[in-house]
């Protein structure tokens, strides 16, 4: 969720509009909420656009938004939730007492604004997207969403693989402590996540903040969905997104794009030119509107690879065409690297040390993943420099064509003798002649009672190898993204039988 705090001055009055107004609105139980409000300058009523701010955030994060948006004929109401900054209250993190802000602040735009109480729209990013999504089932009123880097199931964002994301969960605290009022509720979840107390609990407290859990909601009151999400995003793993659009019943959307939490919309959130927000506009245009865009008739899926231009399909599965199985095979003494492809292989074992890093990663939070989608360029590492006394590489051979990777990739690894809990972190990579290996995707895999073989669903991806490249395998201990479970001292034997599934383009 962003960390990045907005700016205070206020914009000037925009041509053709009524200029900013603040406001107090009165949340659910008397709570404050501090507000602000714009709208197109004239009489008649006009579609309106809600925005919960983000995270750390305040109701002045969307007023160059705001502004254009009134500029294209929307009230735009944004305002600050419960526990952040002068709104009162404490943090309820998209728990029922934010529903029931989000339904008192469409009561305020109706009573309040020149707002056309059948044209309601919510949006937002980070916090403000799962308020907004969220909402959409609690109030059927809000006839249309774009959900910018929100989260569909809260409970895969923090225990993705049955591992703790620490990170990510840590910078979350650290802004709820600094600009927020974190509830009694949200202090006891951080502290039994963070110490792992209290597993069932934290997950029931998740799943009632997770649009998943209300879908049967959302899809009765059917809303148009708009969803877009970056495939690096650390907070909320695209994963989570793409089985939940399957499920929606409603219009809908969704886009993927380089980058990591919220980098996508950055730049527009400063009112520059935005893919991310041109995309809300179009869809706030037709649903709310009623204007022709075009996306009621667009393929419902849009993603932007790693590394190619823009692709469209009628919806996810249509992204992958074939699915190939590349064995893991016996670690070869002379380099220390496995083959990677074909049958599965039997017969050897590889023993990795417990807890124990390497260089390879996914990086760190908002930061690696976000300069890569400014750069263009995949984190990467040299890979012999990945120490093979604590991991398991594995390469393939170099195809002559391009490998066009799209969809989720899956590892399955065979385990001897594995402790009662431990870790696993896999990281997929391109990796040329040279040794330099660029990162596609990874993902923790994470066990809590004794097994024989984990399995892993990497983070989706859509990514083309070049020609002459090696897809490669990287298995290690640790992460410090991640929370692991592994007892010092311990050694996990990762065996034959194991390989990986690769997610495949045809054409």
């Amino acid at each position: 969720m962003v960390l990045v705090l907005a700016g205070t001055a206020s914009p000037a009055r925009a041509a053709g509009t009524t200029g900013f107004q603040a406001v107090d609105i009165a949340g659910a139980g008397g709570v404050t909420l501090k507000a602000n409000w714009i709208a197109p300058a004239g009489t008649g009523r006009h579609p309106a656009i809600l925005f919960p701010s983000s995270w750390g955030l305040n109701d002045l994060e969307y007023l160059a938004q705001a502004r254009i948006l009134a500029g294209k004929g929307y009230v735009v109401v944004s305002y600050t939730p419960r526990g952040w900054w002068f709104s009162g209250g404490t943090i309820d993190t998209a728990g029922p007492l934010d529903m029931a802000d989000l339904s008192r602040v469409v009561d305020w735009t109706i009573a309040n604004t020149p707002a056309d109480a059948d044209r309601i729209g919510a949006a937002g990013i980070s916090y403000g997207a799962g308020i907004s999504l969220l909402g959409a089932g609690a109030d059927r009123r809000i006839r249309a969403v774009a959900a910018l880097s929100g989260w569909s199931d809260l409970v895969y964002s923090l225990y993705s693989g049955d591992t703790r994301h620490r990170q990510s969960s840590g910078l979350l605290s650290l802004a709820a402590q600094l600009v927020g009022k974190p509830s009694p509720e949200l202090t006891q979840m951080l502290g039994d996540f963070n110490g792992n107390r209290n597993v069932d609990y934290v997950k029931a407290w998740g799943r009632a903040r997770s649009a998943s859990t209300s879908l049967d909601a959302i899809n009765a009151n059917q809303p148009a969905v708009l969803l877009a999400n970056g495939w690096g995003d650390s907070f909320f793993p695209p994963n989570q997104l793409t089985d939940f659009f399957g499920r929606l019943t409603t219009p809908k959307r969704l886009e993927l794009r380089p980058g990591d939490h919220a980098i996508a919309e950055l730049t527009g959130v400063l009112g520059l030119p935005n893919d991310a927000w041109q995309s809300l506009y179009d869809w706030f245009d037709h649903y709310l509107a009623g204007r022709p865009t075009g996306v009621e008739s667009a393929p419902a899926v849009r993603v932007k690879p790693l590394n190619a231009a823009t692709e469209s399909y009628p919806d996810w599965s249509a992204l992958t065409g074939s699915t190939r199985r590349y064995g893991l095979g016996r670690i070869r003494l002379l380099d220390g690297t496995g083959l990677l492809g074909g049958a599965a292989s039997t017969g050897w074992t590889k023993q990795l040390p417990a807890g124990k890093d390497t260089v390879a990663g996914g990086g760190v939070v908002l930061l690696t993943n976000g300069a890569s989608a400014i750069t263009g360029q995949q984190p990467s590492v040299w890979l012999p420099f990945v120490d093979r006394a604590r991991a398991g590489v594995w390469a393939a051979e170099r195809p002559s064509t391009v490998l066009r990777l799209r969809g989720t990739p899956k590892v399955h690894l065979e385990l001897s003798g594995a402790a009662g809990t431990g870790t696993l972190v896999s990281y997929l990579y391109d990796l040329d002649a040279l040794g330099n290996a660029k990162l596609i995707t990874h993902a923790p895999v994470t066990w809590l009672t004794r097994t024989g073989s984990v399995d892993v669903d990497l983070f989706a991806t859509a990514y083309d190898l070049p020609a002459g490249h090696s897809l490669t395998l990287v298995v290690d201990t640790a992460d410090p993204l991640y929370y692991d479970e592994n007892a010092p001292g311990d050694t996990i034997t990762v065996t034959g039988g194991s390989y990986l599934d690769i997610p495949l383009r045809d054409r």
